[in-house]
């Protein structure tokens, strides 16, 4: 192809994604919100059966049941904050690894590692932050929007599949879509500033002090490159004092949300 050919398809990939956006462009190749959770119910339960299957699910520890109530408490906001027009049928995992990571697919399907409860010591707000993080990028489609782009670009499902397969075990017809989901590929600044804003409502909402959100993140900024512990969180979630010094910038908003959740009769 010519530079000119070229040039007239990078032009009107721009102008579809300035006219459309990338949400629009996934939905017309057939990545529309509900297809789109319909897959990921798919591919999160091949994973799922793939770590039932090696033993490291799991339901009965203190973290595990911690990470539970957290996230029940947290999912009625989520609901109320689902602008999407679909309803999610919010499920969450915990998985047991020394991994530092957690994640969300599309239409909520939830994991998250033991390695990032127990290795960072988290507290119950500190781990509802992490949580309602992963909530907003789900809630707000960022996984869509990137396929949106990468349908634009030429790139869809062909980003991060070895990855995935070492990770889940799961052949290279199954992780299609879950490449695509974005697991393991960074978002952008703009949606984690947007997943970290609403995270920190959401907690806030929940009766979650916000600012754990920062203390989070600092512990996640102080073990990044001293400890032995696989820091995934922190290839797909990458930090700076930049972003911490906006989250707190959001505690004036959220903090009495907080608080006046905290007075409620079911706030702790």
């Amino acid at each position: 192809m010519g530079a000119f050919g070229k040039l007239k398809i990078s032009i009107l990939a721009v102008t579809m994604t300035t006219l459309v956006g990338c949400s629009t462009v996934a939905d017309v190749a057939g990545y529309n919100t509900a297809a789109l959770n319909n897959s990921a119910a798919k591919s999160y339960s091949q994973v799922i059966s793939k770590a039932s299957s090696q033993g490291t699910v799991d339901r009965t520890s203190n973290t595990a049941i911690r990470v539970n109530r957290i996230f029940n408490r947290l999912k009625p906001y989520a609901d109320k904050a689902n602008a999407t027009g679909i309803p999610f049928d919010w499920q969450m995992t915990v998985i047991r690894s020394p991994e530092l990571n957690a994640w969300a697919m599309p239409g909520g399907k939830m994991v998250v590692y033991t390695g990032i409860v127990e290795k960072l010591k988290l507290t119950d707000a500190e781990v509802a932050a992490i949580i309602g993080h992963e909530m907003t990028h789900a809630l707000e489609e960022h996984s869509k929007k990137d396929a949106g782009q990468k349908i634009l670009t030429g790139l869809a499902l062909q980003l991060g599949g070895t990855a995935i397969q070492a990770k889940t075990g799961l052949s290279a017809d199954s992780i299609g879509i879950l490449s695509d989901l974005g697991i393991d590929k960074p978002f952008s600044r703009s949606q984690e500033s947007s997943a970290d804003a609403g995270g920190v409502r959401l907690m806030a909402q929940a009766g979650y002090d916000p600012a754990a959100a920062v203390s989070v993140w600092e512990k996640m900024e102080a073990v990044k490159g001293r400890s032995n512990a696989v820091v995934t969180l922190m290839s797909t979630h990458p930090n700076s004092q930049q972003r911490i010094n906006k989250i707190k910038a959001l505690l004036p908003e959220v903090t009495p949300i907080y608080q006046a959740a905290s007075k409620a009769p079911n706030g702790k």
